[in-house]
């Protein structure tokens, strides 16, 4: 569908919007949705009664409450949680027309969620801590000896969960849990609840290095000012299991009682206007429409080398959250 006759659908019959609203469930951080929300209710007139947390809560919310569920619409951070849902039979139908607007591989192959940015796995490191050179070119090295004490991750963030998914799919279950128990002893008392952690500790030199999302380090850096920013990231080597790109996404709740208004909402989310407010906001993600770039300095997203792993390969996180579980990391 071209710009113009998604702009056109999503203004068509707005006079007849006024009052209508939807319940958005996010797990998405609230920065990237607080400007997609207000931007989509100027342009329909819809209002969007939105709740706030973590995406794995707000999951389980949704399977307890069932049919009764008050939410019309989810937004994510990771894919998984989506998956999950659409294996439970939650998730209705994706309008086609609302799909077809960016490229197929970041939405649900059964077309039951919708792919609406993305972002990228790397080495957050302290150069005065660690040099470039001497860090892991390879997800596998983490477990090297020679990294106690210098590395850090969150193994309870959804964004690790992929990374863990990606090693267990390339190198087997086995591999994969002697790995996470590996790095568990590398990174000692540097395993931290969320990826801002990690960025700021690596940032003020409380550890060497560690892996989180590249918007985690963008974000910081707008938030401190670039003479405030004392570390640097890179990447896996190209295609290694450790370079993985998360795709956010949305799906309305089979339970919907505003079903048309949640459509028109997804439809905002990869729209143009959608798309541009993504790659402008202080959340640093990529947006996946192909005709839009983010404003920020970052590696542009076709010129990323992700391990190509699959939206159904990974699948709903169930693996890597056993994994985890036997490793004692959750």
């Amino acid at each position: 569908m071209s710009t113009l006759a998604l702009a056109a659908a999503l203004l068509a019959g707005c006079g007849g919007s006024a009052g209508q609203s939807i319940t958005l469930y996010n797990g998405q951080h609230e920065q990237t949705t607080d400007s997609l929300v207000a931007g989509f209710e100027k342009a329909t007139g819809i209002k969007v009664n939105m709740r706030n947390n973590d995406e794995d809560t707000l999951v389980d919310e949704i399977v307890t409450e069932g049919s009764h569920s008050p939410a019309d619409v989810i937004y994510t951070e990771n894919s998984p949680a989506l998956e999950y849902l659409q294996d439970k039979g939650l998730l209705a139908p994706v309008d086609p027309s609302t799909l077809a607007h960016t490229p197929s591989k970041y939405s649900s192959p059964q077309g039951d969620w919708l792919g609406v940015s993305a972002r990228v796995s790397v080495l957050i490191y302290n150069p005065s801590l660690i040099s470039q050179s001497q860090l892991p070119a390879h997800v596998t090295e983490l477990a090297d000896p020679q990294y106690k004490g210098k590395l850090a991750f969150a193994a309870g963030e959804t964004d690790f969960q992929p990374i863990v998914t990606s090693y267990a799919r390339t190198y087997g279950e086995a591999a994969a849990l002697r790995w996470l128990e590996a790095i568990k002893e590398n990174a000692g008392s540097h395993i931290y609840p969320d990826n801002e952690t990690i960025a700021d500790e690596v940032n003020r030199g409380a550890v060497a290095f560690g892996v989180v999302n590249q918007y985690y380090w963008y974000r910081m850096r707008a938030e401190l000012g670039a003479e405030n920013i004392h570390s640097k990231i890179t990447y896996f080597a190209p295609r290694d299991p450790g370079y993985v790109i998360d795709v956010s996404g949305a799906g309305i709740l089979e339970s919907s009682n505003h079903e048309a208004a949640a459509q028109k909402f997804l439809a905002f989310l990869v729209s143009k206007q959608g798309q541009e407010i993504i790659a402008h906001s202080i959340s640093f993600e990529y947006p996946i429409d192909d005709g839009v770039t983010t404003a920020a300095p970052e590696t542009p997203f076709d010129r990323l080398q992700p391990n190509p792993i699959t939206i159904p390969q990974l699948g709903d996180g169930s693996t890597a959250i056993s994994l985890l579980r036997k490793a004692g990391l959750l």
